[in-house]
């Protein structure tokens, strides 16, 4: 079983930042890609950064040259730093993996979400 753990969430005021991070768990083989999507009232969830394993990126346009995505292959974690922090990033920010090998099944799962709320 495939569990997808969530970490650094919290209050921070416009303009300061914060670190995600998502640890995957189980018996996993590789992951073929990992991201992060957020979900604020009233709107659509939305793609903010996803990294594949060879490295790349992509990310959506609000959060281009303020947030960096990365990864640790090795322990199967993937991390958001965002910085310049704004009250529109107020947000449920959540977890993916796609594509995750493992012994048995290949899939795409999803953490728990971890609420990020930038005060103005």
């Amino acid at each position: 079983q495939v569990q997808l753990v969530e970490s650094g969430g919290g209050l921070v005021q416009a303009g300061g930042s914060l670190r995600l991070s998502c640890a995957a768990s189980g018996s996993i083989f590789s992951i073929n890609a990992m991201g992060w999507y957020r979900l604020a009232p009233g709107k659509q969830r939305e793609l903010v950064a996803v990294i594949t394993g060879g490295g790349s990126t992509n990310y959506a346009d609000s959060v281009k040259g303020r947030f960096t995505i990365s990864r640790d292959n090795a322990k199967n974690t993937v991390y958001l730093q965002m910085n310049s922090l704004k009250p529109e990033d107020t947000a449920v920010y959540y977890c993916m993996s796609r594509g995750v090998l493992t012994t048995t099944v290949v899939g795409d799962y999803w953490g728990q979400g971890t609420q990020v709320t930038v005060s103005s």
